[in-house]
């Protein structure tokens, strides 16, 4: 941190998206001036258009840009400067670049470098709090891992975020899980050190927010519960935890503390700790400490009353903390909204992100009392590229009571409008009314345990597609008769007689959901009906609105028509995204039986099979990198790799054939 007395005036947030406008929100506040960097895959965001000044850091991948010390630091001389932030991720827990920052002479918002060091390696890091009376999983060496020592999990010493952590329940798997942790952890943090530690399949993963001055005031601010993940990454996180009460609470804010005081912490941290019941009582450990803010960090300033960020730059400018922290009230919860098909193995999605708008909600402050907000980095029309994570916002609700935060929450999502990519919108307002949930069964084995294709089934069912169908092909035709230079007045398909209806289909994934509609003399007629039978009435129709009655009961849906056929509809009964499918197909978007289509556009990192080669259903073929994760591509079913389309290093784009494989019988038909 700073030395007492350091004035700020500008700060650059080394980081994009929604942390740096985290980050500028408190600056403002406080009256400082804003720094941005970009990327070239960045340049059209919100943080950059949002900063007193912004530089570019030439190139797309992280490492051509966020990842290098010397570009951040030339780019906080260049626009004048005078301390860095590092947001969190990137750079945010390189104890070198917090060395270079300060040897530049500029102000690090942020811990010592030595503690960030202490705390880099989660190895030495439980070592150091061991040695302080914080209880810790024993680590193991992967070379002398046993049968007896399963499930383990391999993780990476530096970094975190779920990359290069592999969970290995089968002794012959180590060492391929080993070699894919090491790769992707170099990847992300240049640093390809593992190690093994008991992996507990069910257990909570519970952190507490520190704050602690330069002249020895260490607050511990709440704690917070992140079990429920995916792929090791947090998916919902709560404060306080409903795992834990008033004893186990002082019990951990004690070892937090502890574990700070170790290494003389100062600034904003959070320790990790990893909780499970045994024999009536719970038990927890230390994982780790992340030298930084955290994504959830949300919650606990919900609760608190803090602005955490605020007290980041204050402390660096020698402030002291007040001699015991805010009390809690209330519950907050925060989902991570991401851009990726929960039903297909959490697949990461890009493209264009047209919408994303949530009614009510404020940007980067906490709601007075109870309320929603919203903190995300972007606003619609940006492109979500491949080259990072596929994160599109944080919601935060806060209420009085859990359930009612819970409640509102989930409402908030159903009313976001969210256009033009794949979301795990629908499967987080499942999780938020999952009777589990409410209970405060909250584990890490929570998509183990409950039914992941029922979570991620659409909240609109059968007949609210349907109807939202029926409402674009409507809104469509209103938006042609309202374009038409003649007889722009008379609906489409207009006769003075009855005739045949008129009909549209559209794609809905990977179903064709076809409807029909007539103009008569009395306005729209022949709606059809839904599956049991009951009639669909119109009461209006315009281009980006429409209103149906179903058995008396009156729905309005919202339209918005995008370019390539996309349209959104957004209605109480849940969004449903379509495509307007053309009358003729075309022959040059065929492929053959058996394609395998690259699913987003990406790396080829290996390949396991060579053309004739014989497979079987499930069998690895190739691995994609985008988004900073690794991604397998497997056959389809039990046949012969007959063609082979890429090599290791290779780029693809989304829908590039990878591979082909023909089912075995039709190899064996064909010879």
């Amino acid at each position: 941190m700073a030395s007492s007395g350091c004035e700020l005036t500008s700060v650059l947030v080394a980081n994009r998206g929604e942390i740096a406008r985290r980050v500028f929100r408190s600056c403002r506040d406080l009256g400082l001036s804003t720094v941005a960097v970009y990327s070239d895959a960045d340049a059209g965001l919100p943080h950059v258009r949002e900063a007193d000044a912004a530089v570019r850091l030439p190139g797309n991948t992280p490492a051509e840009t966020y990842l290098r010390p010397d570009a951040v630091i030339d780019a906080a001389r260049a626009a004048g400067a005078d301390a860095i932030h590092p947001g969190y991720g990137f750079l945010s827990e390189n104890a070198d670049f917090a060395r270079a920052v300060r040897q530049a002479g500029l102000t690090w918002i942020g811990p010592d470098p030595d503690a960030i060091a202490a705390m880099g390696s989660k190895v030495q890091a439980k070592r150091l709090v061991a040695d302080a009376d914080v209880p810790v999983l024993s680590e193991l060496d992967p070379e002398t891992v046993t049968e007896d020592d399963l499930p383990v999990l391999v993780k990476a010493s530096a970094g975190g975020g779920g990359r290069g952590m592999r969970v290995v329940t089968d002794l012959a798997a180590l060492p391929d899980a080993i070699k894919a942790a090491e790769a992707e952890a170099g990847s992300a943090f240049g640093d390809s050190t593992v190690f093994c530690e008991r992996y507990l399949a069910a257990g909570r993963h519970i952190e507490v927010q520190v704050l602690a001055d330069e002249h020895g005031t260490v607050w511990a601010v709440g704690e917070r519960e992140c079990s429920i993940q995916r792929r090791h990454q947090k998916v919902v996180e709560e404060a306080p935890s409903p795992l834990v009460d008033a004893a186990l609470r002082d019990q951990l804010y004690e070892a937090a503390r502890a574990a700070a005081k170790s290494i003389g912490y100062v600034g904003a941290g959070t320790v990790e700790f990893l909780a499970a019941e045994r024999q009536g009582r719970v038990e927890f450990y230390f994982l780790e400490m992340n030298t930084r803010l955290q994504v959830e960090h949300p919650v606990t300033e919900a609760t608190t009353g803090l602005d955490l960020v605020a007290w980041q730059l204050r402390i660096a400018r020698g402030e002291r903390l007040p001699a015991e922290p805010p009390a809690t009230r209330g519950h907050a919860i925060e989902v991570r909204l991401y851009a990726e098909h929960p039903a297909r193995d959490w697949q990461p999605q890009s493209g264009t992100l047209h919408r994303l708008s949530v009614p009510g909600a404020v940007e980067f402050t906490n709601p007075a009392g109870a309320g929603v907000r919203l903190d995300s980095g972007f606003a619609g029309g940006e492109q979500v590229g491949v080259h990072y994570d596929p994160m599109l916002a944080k919601l935060i609700a806060v209420a009085p009571s859990r359930e009612e935060a819970a409640a509102r929450l989930a409402g908030a999502l159903t009313r976001a409008r969210i256009h033009g990519l794949t979301t795990n919108r629908d499967l987080l307002v499942r999780v938020l009314r999952h009777p589990a949930f409410l209970a405060g069964e909250t584990d890490t084995a929570f998509f183990t345990k409950h039914d992941l294709a029922a979570l991620a089934e659409p909240l609109a069912g059968p007949d609210a597609r349907r109807l939202s169908a029926l409402a674009a092909a409507l809104a469509d035709a209103a938006q042609n008769r309202r374009d038409a230079r003649v007889l722009g007045r008379l609906p489409s398909g207009w006769r003075t007689v009855p005739s045949q209806p008129q009909r549209k289909t559209y794609t809905d994934g990977e179903q064709d959901i076809e409807v029909t509609y007539r103009w008569g003399r009395h306005g729209l007629e022949d709606l059809g009906e839904l599956a049991d039978g009951r009639r669909i009435e119109a009461v209006s129709a315009e281009p980006h609105e429409v209103v149906l009655v179903v058995d008396g009961v009156r729905r309005t849906f919202s339209i918005a028509h995008y370019p390539d056929g996309l349209v959104c509809v957004d209605s109480p009964l849940g969004s449903v995204t379509l495509r307007r499918r053309p009358r003729f197909a075309d022959p040059e978007h065929a492929v053959p039986p058996g394609s395998l289509l690259a699913p987003m556009p990406g790396s080829v990192l290996r390949v396991a099979v060579t053309e004739g080669e014989s497979v079987t259903a499930g069998q690895p073929l190739l691995w994609l990198e985008a988004m900073k994760m690794e991604h397998q591509i497997s056959a389809p079913h039990d046949g012969v790799v007959t063609e082979l389309h890429v090599a290791p290093g290779e780029q693809v784009d989304v829908g590039t054939t990878l591979a082909v494989v023909a089912e075995a019988e039709q190899e064996g038909a064909d010879t």
